[in-house]
């Protein structure tokens, strides 16, 4: 009885009491029977008890206040040093991603650019509306990212993903066809119902992959983003440099594997969970001829930029770069969709 409750009064009064239970677990009141009753315990009454409570209080408080100290002391002389980064490692995987980079732009433009314009370059109207596009695309991914991140940081994001999945992602598809066919539909010369609308279709795609960039680290969207604008601006160097309307036939088989690629992404839902063959050729087909056919898209939405350039210098349309730069805006966002998948996968696979 007397160790038990030297147990529970704390550490420090047991070490101070083991003599004393050494010798009372010595003495000859320990070999009475177990009928007998013990000695009356005229040392643990309650004013005892309290004061050993108080004291191991304080006793743990001085120690944790020296552990606190000792830990400020820790971080005051022996604060956590970065490793260093290998400089000449660093440069040697640039330039490596570098000459990987410019050889594929060698190639795409070999296999897909043999035949150049024939008006001697880009005239300056085109260079111009082609610019002009590409600025507001930047912007446009650029109102993505911020509005995902703000609705990250302000929690929407989880209000989003607890409620019903069917309801956020019909609605959200409905806002952002609604937008973007509104936006379509406003003349240019009405900046600010245009410009409104088309910032409504951007918050509107940022709400649809900001999801995704909740999961996702930020290191990998990093890496996404940086492969999507490689992609893209390689294959838009080579609709820009193309022959013109080189590339403007490949619209309709484009819709037939936006069809095939809208269904592939949708047959989990109607395969069932067994057929695990079936299912892993649906994701292939979803995420890398996702990939080609976006790539496809790029090249496509590049050329009809320019074409609709030379409609609006014979005044047959006018100039619309935020027109345009929707359709580059949908490319980009599949594109850096299914890189933050691969990336993923190939994550997830390491681990």
């Amino acid at each position: 009885m007397a160790f038990t409750m030297t147990v529970r009064a704390g550490p420090a009064r047991m070490v101070s009491r083991l003599p004393q239970l050494a010798k009372s677990s010595l003495a000859p009141s320990a070999s009475r029977a177990f009928h007998q009753s013990s000695t009356k315990n005229t040392f643990f009454t309650p004013k005892t008890v309290s004061l050993v409570f108080r004291s191991n209080a304080k006793s743990s408080n001085k120690l944790l206040s020296r552990l606190q100290g000792a830990a400020r002391g820790y971080q005051q002389n022996y604060g956590y040093a970065p490793p260093q980064v290998d400089r000449q490692s660093l440069i040697r995987k640039l330039v490596t991603g570098g000459a990987i980079f410019g050889g594929t732009l060698i190639a795409i433009n070999v296999a897909f650019n043999r035949e150049t314009r024939e008006d001697g370059g880009m005239p300056a109207y085109e260079r111009s509306y082609l610019h002009q596009t590409f600025i507001h695309t930047g912007l446009g991914i650029g109102i993505i990212g911020l509005t995902g991140y703000q609705m990250i940081q302000s929690g929407f994001v989880y209000r989003l993903m607890v409620t019903n999945p069917w309801v956020v992602a019909i609605g959200g598809l409905a806002l952002s066809f609604g937008s973007m066919l509104g936006t379509r539909a406003i003349d240019p010369d009405n900046y600010v119902p245009k410009y409104a609308l088309w910032t409504v279709f951007n918050a509107t795609q940022a709400a649809l992959i900001a999801p995704m960039m909740a999961m996702a680290p930020p290191a990998l969207l990093a890496r996404a983003g940086l492969y999507t604008i490689a992609m893209m601006g390689g294959i838009s160097f080579v609709g820009a440099t193309a022959k013109q309307e080189k590339y403007l036939y490949i619209g309709g088989p484009l819709l037939a594997g936006a069809a095939i690629v809208a269904v592939s992404g949708l047959a989990p839902l109607v395969i069932p969970a067994t057929a695990v063959r079936t299912l892993a050729v649906t994701e292939n087909l979803w995420l890398y001829g996702g990939l080609a056919l976006f790539g496809g898209f790029t090249l496509y939405d590049v050329q009809k930029v320019l074409h609709h350039a030379r409609l609006a210098e014979r005044g047959v349309i006018k100039r619309d770069p935020v027109n345009e730069s929707i359709s580059l805006e949908l490319d980009f966002l599949n594109i850096f969709v299914r890189f933050v998948q691969i990336l993923m996968m190939q994550q997830n696979r390491r681990k």
